[in-house]
């Protein structure tokens, strides 16, 4: 029976001073942001996922969104140098901790790449050209999934961070999407669920045993998957919200035999 694994850091106490690049500034309460953040693992471990806590980074305000330095296939962990070159630093910790559970590759400069855009599906790897991506990034996962059995469609986008920032997959050929921000037409053999007009930042969902982990303040999108047969797990992520993050951002999900 596989197992879920979770990595996710401690938020750090710089971060209010987090990159930010389509929200503007407001302050932010770390010690709120903390407080979210263990409710958001006690979810993931309420839904029987082991997670494990890396110790936090000093001085690496966005350091807990450890999404980014890494794409885990069900083969490899490919590590990736990230768009932000003040967060590159990270990366090193992070293959320490996947190294436990998944042979390394790593994409070359000048490729850039952010977990954050890449979406899977089956063998899918759905890759967003968000300033943090690029074609050479792109190219470079390409190849290397390529040798086992995985495709790379690129998606165009703009508006947004990432491109789980405005769609995520929740299960049952089903998309949350904010079609603002993401080209729809790559994704014509899905059924998709369009983020409440009021709720831009609705469609960042993490899917983890058929359950579909929403921030609490998208009450409307929340409303919108719970209609469509989908079972709804909320948390409140409105501080760490202020650091442009969402569910996906503060974990690495994937599965061990």
């Amino acid at each position: 029976m596989p197992k879920t694994i979770a990595i996710t850091r401690m938020v750090s106490d710089a971060l209010a001073l987090c990159e930010l690049t389509f929200i503007d500034r407001q302050p932010i309460n770390v010690q709120r942001a903390r407080r979210e953040h263990r409710d958001y693992i006690a979810i993931l471990e309420s839904l029987g996922v082991e997670v494990v806590q890396l110790p936090e980074l000093p001085g690496m305000p966005d350091s807990v969104f450890v999404e980014d330095p890494a794409v885990v296939i069900d083969e490899v962990a490919i590590i990736t140098p990230m768009g932000s070159d003040a967060r590159r630093n990270e990366a090193a910790s992070i293959a320490e901790a996947l190294e436990k559970y998944r042979s390394l590759v790593y994409l070359d400069p000048p490729a850039t790449l952010e977990g954050g855009d890449v979406m899977m599906i089956g063998r899918t790897l759905y890759v967003g050209r968000s300033s943090r991506t690029n074609a050479e990034g792109a190219r470079q996962l390409a190849r290397i999934v390529d040798r086992y059995g995985y495709r790379v469609v690129p998606v165009t986008m703009h508006g947004c961070l990432h491109l789980k920032t405005g769609c995520t997959y929740i299960g049952d050929k089903t998309i949350v999407i904010n079609n603002n921000w993401i080209d729809t037409s790559a994704f014509g053999e899905y059924e998709l669920i369009e983020v409440h007009i009021d709720e831009p930042f609705g469609a960042n969902t993490l899917t983890i045993n058929e359950h579909v982990i929403v921030p609490s303040e998208m009450e409307s999108t929340s409303k919108l998957i719970t209609a469509r047969g989908f079972d709804v797990v909320t948390v409140e992520l409105s501080e760490l919200a202020k650091a442009e993050a969402g569910a996906t951002c503060l974990s690495i999900v994937f599965d061990v035999a």
